[in-house]
């Protein structure tokens, strides 16, 4: 794999620190996670649902943070043997702790979070300003209405 080392910019430049460390994240692909499992479902035309399986997580073990345009879940199950002085003989179910990060678009927030039978939902809406929503423009004649306004006519 070919790497591509942005130091020699670091020194002669101002200011470009973000764009760098993000074309560094860029080029360095994370090793897949396939714990916890999930679903990103589209709700609505705007709303986004994710879905993650994430049984035996208490909403004590759990920590969802937002933050610009990112969105982390992080989990880790407190230690419940030693205080009860169970002895575990065989241990199938996934505890291990995790952290799962998502990219989320521009004008994406998170709407609010549920945890039911396992699953964990986070409500996600795409909210894009007035703004920068597109608009419709009449197609006046213009040109007959500044003729008029030359001549002195009013058009009624």
């Amino acid at each position: 794999m070919r790497t591509i080392d942005f130091s020699p910019l670091y020194r002669s430049t101002v200011g470009f620190d973000r764009m760098f460390s993000l074309l560094d994240n860029i080029s360095q692909p994370e090793p897949a996670q396939t714990y916890p499992p999930y679903n990103i479902e589209l709700t609505g035309e705007n709303s986004y649902r994710i879905t993650m399986a994430i049984a035996g997580f208490g909403e004590d073990d759990l920590s969802i943070e937002a933050r610009e345009n990112s969105l982390t879940i992080k989990g880790k199950l407190q230690d419940e043997d030693a205080v009860e002085g169970k002895e575990v003989l065989f241990r199938g179910i996934a505890g291990r702790a995790f952290e799962r990060r998502f990219q989320l678009a521009d004008h994406v927030e998170v709407r609010g979070a549920s945890l039911e039978n396992g699953l964990l939902h986070i409500e996600l809406v795409r909210e894009i300003p007035d703004a920068m929503k597109p608009r419709k423009i009449a197609i006046n004649d213009d040109a007959k209405v500044v003729e008029a306004q030359i001549e002195g006519k009013t058009k009624k």
